[in-house]
């Protein structure tokens, strides 16, 4: 290892490091002293990291091209390491309250946090294969950290056994991928196919890894581990859930299919219009009969991944520019929705039941305006910012020939729309019953007012989002390699035609 290969993984190689001297001192001073205080310097660390990867200059790749660092990967990396900070930081109060704060918590955050960063600058199937594990092991953990619950234990269990079968699926696909490529690096692979077509067994290996990628952002057909998992785990963990590993999973997508399979776009934009399909469309639809809010927050990223595959769908540099955008706008409407369910209680237990709102508005009216608006940016209502963000990715869509795909979009939408819009009702016009109350902590209302904020001015300026998410799009487009020249001599004119 040089001294720029150590450069290049200084953010990663630091948390790490963290991880352990916090692992360590937490085994030290006992569970109770060290948990919180465990917890506020890992929020500490994880924006300082963020920091150091938004100011650093970029370097090569490192390792001999296993570990690239880009501008899409450091627009990647802020975005993940910002949402799970705040994820945490909001997340303090009710692991508090709720006898759930351990030091353990912040210290898996941080793993998961890592191997998140591994993914989106993964350049070879190992290094994917190993940030995807890192993080997948520590979320199944978080997942079950109730032991004493039921739904926590069973929650925990259903995301291990299908998140073990998405990972054969995954080494599935790198073996055959190596079988037939011979290599295991994205510059490898993508020279294999520079002639613009895909081996048969390449195709299936590039089937089977895009089949595991869909489990871990839960696109259908492969979300069914989703809403019982949102559902039954512990709401900060669903909060990160909901949030974070969005991000690194539509990004390593993104990653693979350009960095591996660039030379090809017509034979992966075809799985990814199904999978964008399928996904807006059952989100939309399995959505309106939730009662509880978690369950409704599943269905609800179910359907926003289908908007962010449609960006991808399109197979070019405004694809996916539109779909970090969208992924940016989708994190901050998430960590403002959960900053507000971990709030909600009723006689002292936390409590999700949607009818729990019923007439909210009125012993809390400011929160109900801050909801108001997450709700419509959700639902895409224009000014707000989810609007802008859905007609990115429905613009991209259109210019790359796929218009019916966008006007599905747009019906999706509107389907979906009716479920966000039936809480607004509820806490402004619902019926008398005994309703949930919050007891929101200074960092909950922080990231409520804050994310609502952002919606409503970002419509006036994305905040410089939007230009970083284009240098991001256009590095990541400009590693594929120009095609080969033909060498069929009557292409290049050394032989005459008949």
């Amino acid at each position: 290892m040089t001294a720029l290969d150590f450069a290049t993984i200084l953010p990663e190689a630091g948390l790490a490091l963290y991880a352990l001297v916090a692992l360590m001192a937490g085994a030290f001073f006992g569970k109770d002293e060290a948990a919180s205080a465990i917890l506020w310097t890992t929020v500490a660390a994880l924006l300082a990291a963020a920091l150091a990867v938004a100011m650093r200059q970029p370097y090569a790749p490192a390792f001999g091209g296993i570990f690239i660092d880009d501008g899409f990967a450091r627009f990647s990396k802020v975005l993940i390491l910002v949402s799970s900070a705040a994820v945490l930081a909001m997340s303090a109060n009710h692991l508090q309250r709720y006898g759930m704060l351990r030091f353990e918590v912040p210290i898996l955050f941080t793993l998961s946090s890592i191997g998140m960063m591994l993914m989106v600058s993964a350049g070879d199937l190992l290094i994917l294969y190993m940030g995807l594990e890192l993080q997948s092991l520590s979320l199944y953990v978080l997942a079950a950290m109730r032991r004493q619950s039921e739904r926590s234990s069973e929650a925990g269990l259903k995301y291990f056994v299908l998140g073990a079968l998405s990972s054969g699926l995954i080494l599935y696909g790198a073996s055959l991928v190596y079988g037939f490529a011979g290599t295991t690096q994205f510059g490898g692979i993508v020279q294999v196919v520079q002639a613009g077509h895909l081996p048969t067994g390449l195709l299936f290996g590039l089937v089977f890894l895009l089949a595991g990628l869909a489990f871990k952002v839960s696109a259908v057909p492969f979300h069914m581990w989703t809403p019982d998992v949102y559902e039954g785990a512990p709401t900060p963990i669903t909060a990160l859930l909901a949030s974070a590993p969005k991000v690194a999973g539509v990004a390593l997508i993104a990653r693979l299919m350009f960095g591996a399979f660039g030379q090809v776009p017509e034979d992966w934009t075809q799985i990814l219009v199904a999978l964008s399909l399928l996904s807006m469309f059952l989100g939309a639809f399995a959505g309106i009969g939730q009662t509880d809010f978690k369950r409704l927050m599943a269905y609800s990223s179910i359907s926003h991944v289908g908007f962010a595959l449609m960006g991808l769908a399109a197979g070019t540099a405004l694809g996916v520019e539109a779909m970090l955008i969208y992924m940016a706008i989708y994190t901050v409407m998430n960590v403002g929705v959960f900053a507000f369910i971990l709030s909600m209680e009723r006689n002292g237990h936390p409590v999700t039941d949607l009818r729990s709102l019923n007439l909210f508005s009125r012993d809390e009216p400011l929160q109900a305006f801050a909801v108001l608006v997450l709700m419509f940016s959700l639902a895409g209502v224009p000014p707000l910012l989810g609007f802008f963000a859905k007609f990115a990715v429905l613009a991209a869509a259109l210019d790359a020939g796929l218009a019916w795909l966008a006007v599905a979009g747009v019906i999706a939408s509107v389907i979906a729309a009716y479920y966000y819009l039936r809480i607004v009702y509820y806490m402004y016009f619902g019926a008398e019953n005994d309703p949930a109350t919050t007891r929101m902590g200074t960092w909950q209302a922080l990231m409520l007012g804050a994310s609502a904020a952002i919606l409503v001015f970002g419509a006036v300026t994305m905040f410089g989002v939007d230009d970083a998410a284009a240098v991001a799009a256009g590095e990541l487009v400009a590693q594929v390699p120009a095609p080969a020249p033909s060498l069929d001599p009557v292409a290049i004119g050394l032989a005459p035609v008949d």
